[in-house]
């Protein structure tokens, strides 16, 4: 159970505050503190437990958790810090920096930014002499306990407070696994362990936060929650019809702008200009495609350009410079991004928010939406779906409009104020290899028994059990490489293999490096493009929303030197893997194809799609089953999220029925009605043994970082627990399809 936090007056919590902190305060100009302030007072100040404090953007997080965390610890005498502060991005530490520096001055607190490209000096000084509070990405932390493992210690066995910034997006994934996992490591050595507190805009399952802040306690967190009362929102979906007929699902997939993408931009132009606003795209190609379109209008039109690209590919000093022109509002900006903006990095008011594609995500959308409609302006958000011209050759996916029915099914959805809650990590074994090779470094060699008392249990690894362990420990040890060695008095210490890995640069990270061009202008560094992407001098490339020729390619070094030029496409950079699609997203597709309403939000072309849609759902009586035929093929309609749909479309290639799961059905090839029906008859009767071989057929197992070196077998145990909810539910789906097919 989640606590709620008890409520005193503004004047009690104030009076709480230390004085230094309270003259913070009256300086701001603050009339009154928040409600969100006076409970994060009172549960911090008066209480010994753990944190949640969860409220949109801007609404005074960061100012709700540190007022009393510096008032907790700042007449403390301590060798060590007293607080960390941990962020998933650079740029957040620096922006947070900037904001707590005058308040920690105040107090004689020492603010030590800790990440790969903070300076060395402050990183100096806190060796010698340990104080005040830390602010660090979980690689770095890593790097720390890896590399000076009793200086860790020395730093940070006496925390009084840990401050998780954008819990939603360190909860997920492998960095979520990974800094789980520190923050279990640190409290092994420390003398008590530190209170943890999460800040989020968004959370979409508040029990599960609670779980993953405090495993062996989840109980005792505190839910401290902003005003949830609706914002108000302006918004507008906008359908686009592409000038020429559908493009090949290859095509689409490598990011090559669509035919509507033009008259996309035209809009942007003449909607945007003037004022500072978020474009989002899908992809880092699709960024540039359209920062640099919008550009380019700009010179046309013989104007300043007010149109930067902003993605994980540049470098930041880009990304700093297009950052520092939004905080200061002084020129009209817009930005177009893909998720590099989505957190909470400070980037001051935006007039609107813009999306080209359609949401794939309800907590994302909120978390960008959360971007506009600050200091009590509504929130402005634009939708941009783009669907293909029909002809006699397109299939149903087309025909069904996909694209404009999921826009309305997320801003249902969004009305409604779900979020999707954290994934589970496809990256278990990966993350437990990867920290067991930590552990054995950092403590110069460890048992068995230590390691699965350190790692297992409560936390990031406790679906892991002595056997999958010992399993991952004994593949290690006779790995060809020899990851681990076992000494002679039992304990594990690094092999040859195990030493390579540790001390390679990105050991640090959980996700892979790719080999990357550095793109250079003189001695500007712009940013990185894959290996992959074909170059030669005289390449014209699409990069920082700026045309370039590559004027000079350095191999060994993998630079390119680039200056202006007036063409370039923009590069190919590596495709991740789509986000999934919950189940009630999916759910809420089927209920808007089936009603009537045509929402007033929608411009006239997006309403038309609307019609076509439900008009193509009716022919293919999708309202009564969820087996239909087209293009050749049988297609079955479980209303099911990604998850479900990969699970069942594998089961079926157990039974010898090609299948493919997409975004809204699982379609078939090379088999007849009656094949299908048979293979759903079996799949219905299978119980937990034929589930557990069924889920051999995937070819979804080794994925991270690291799996190449997990033991197979391991991996799909570990697979099936992942996926134990989407597995169960197979013999349900497949009776379903039956009966839909039998009728």
């Amino acid at each position: 159970m989640i606590l709620q936090a008890s409520v005193s007056s503004a004047e009690t919590a104030y009076a709480r505050l230390n004085p230094e902190v309270q003259a913070w305060i009256r300086d701001q100009g603050w009339k009154t503190l928040h409600p969100l302030q006076v409970q994060a007072i009172d549960a911090i100040l008066g209480g010994c437990g753990d944190l949640l404090i969860t409220a949109p953007t801007a609404a005074g997080k960061t100012e709700a958790a540190f007022l009393p965390v510096v008032t907790a610890v700042a007449d403390q005498q301590r060798t060590g810090f007293a607080v960390l502060y941990v962020s998933p991005l650079k740029a957040l530490i620096n922006d947070q920096a900037r904001r707590l520096s005058p308040l920690c001055e105040r107090l004689g607190l020492t603010l030590v930014p800790w990440h790969g490209d903070a300076g060395r000096g402050a990183k100096t000084r806190a060796f010698a002499d340990p104080s005040g509070m830390a602010l660090i990405t979980p690689e770095s932390l890593e790097a720390l306990l890896v590399r000076r493992p009793e200086d860790a210690k020395r730093l940070m066995s006496r925390l009084s407070f840990i401050v998780i910034d954008e819990l939603h997006a360190l909860m997920s994934g492998p960095r979520g696994l990974h800094l789980a996992s520190l923050l279990k490591r640190i409290d092994a050595w420390s003398t008590a362990p530190a209170r943890r507190i999460g800040l989020s805009a968004t959370i979409g399952d508040l029990a599960r936060a609670a779980v993953w802040l405090r495993p062996t306690a989840p109980s005792s967190v505190t839910l401290v929650q902003g005003d949830t009362s609706a914002t108000e929102v302006m918004l507008k979906v906008m359908g686009y019809l592409d000038a020429a007929p559908a493009e090949s699902r290859e095509t689409k997939a490598v990011g090559r702008p669509m035919a509507s993408h033009p008259r996309i931009v035209d809009h942007l132009f003449q909607t945007l200009r003037g004022s500072s606003n978020l474009v989002f795209a899908q992809t880092r190609r699709e960024v540039e495609s359209i920062a640099g379109s919008l550009r380019t209008r700009s010179v046309r039109a013989y104007v300043p350009n007010e149109f930067f690209a902003h993605h994980g590919s540049l470098s930041k000093e880009i990304r700093s410079e297009v950052e520092d022109r939004l905080r200061q509002n002084s020129l009209p900006t817009t930005v177009v991004c893909t998720q590099t903006l989505e957190l909470g990095i400070d980037i001051g008011s935006v007039s609107a928010v813009a999306q080209v594609g359609a949401p794939r995500s309800i907590s994302s959308l909120r978390q960008r939406l959360g971007r506009a409609g600050r200091r009590g302006s509504p929130a402005i958000l634009r939708l941009y779906i783009r669907e293909p011209v029909i002809d006699h050759c397109s299939d149903f996916r087309d025909r069904l409009r996909p694209n404009t029915v999921r826009a309305v099914a997320s801003v249902r959805l969004l009305q409604a104020r779900f979020a999707e809650p954290a994934p589970v990590s496809d990256a278990l074994a990966t993350a437990l290899l990867h920290q067991i090779l930590s552990v054995i470094t950092e403590r110069s060699g460890a048992t068995p028994r230590t390691i699965f008392n350190l790692l297992a249990g409560p936390g990031p690894f406790e679906d892991i059990g002595r056997e999958d362990l010992v399993d991952l420990l004994n593949a290690a040890i006779q790995s060809p490489g020899k990851l681990i060695e076992v000494a002679a008095d039992g304990s594990l210490m690094l092999g040859e293999g195990g030493e390579a890995i540790v001390s390679r640069r990105d050991f640090f990270a959980m996700f892979q490096s790719d080999l990357e061009w550095r793109v250079l202008s003189g001695q500007v560094p712009l940013g990185t493009i894959p290996l992959s992407n074909p170059v030669a001098k005289g390449t014209l490339i699409l990069f920082a929303g700026r045309h370039w020729i590559v004027e000079a390619v350095d191999t060994r070094s993998r630079i390119l030197q680039v200056a202006p030029h007036q063409g370039g496409a923009a590069p190919q950079f590596d495709a991740g893997a789509a986000e999934d699609l919950h189940d009630r997203l999916l759910e809420e597709m089927r209920a808007v194809y089936s009603s009537d309403d045509i929402p007033e939000y929608l411009d006239t072309q997006a309403q038309h799609f609307l019609s076509e849609a439900r008009r193509a759902f009716s022919l293919y009586g999708l309202a009564e089953t969820r087996v239909i035929v087209s293009n050749g093929g049988v297609h079955l309609f479980p209303w099911r999220g990604s998850g479900a749909c990969h699970v069942f479309a594998a089961t079926l290639r157990k039974e010898q029925v090609k299948a493919q799961a997409h975004d809204l059905a699982i379609s078939t090839a090379d088999a007849s009605l009656d094949q299908i029906a048979a293979a759903l008859d079996r799949i219905r009767c299978y119980g937990t043994t034929d589930l557990e071989d069924s889920c051999l057929w995937s070819d979804n197992f080794a994925n991270a970082k690291y799996d190449r070196l997990i033991p197979r077998p391991l991996l799909h145990r570990l697979w099936m627990r992942r996926n134990r909810q989407a597995i169960t539910a197979v013999p349900a789906i497949a009776a379903d399809l039956l009966e839909s097919l039998a009728t």
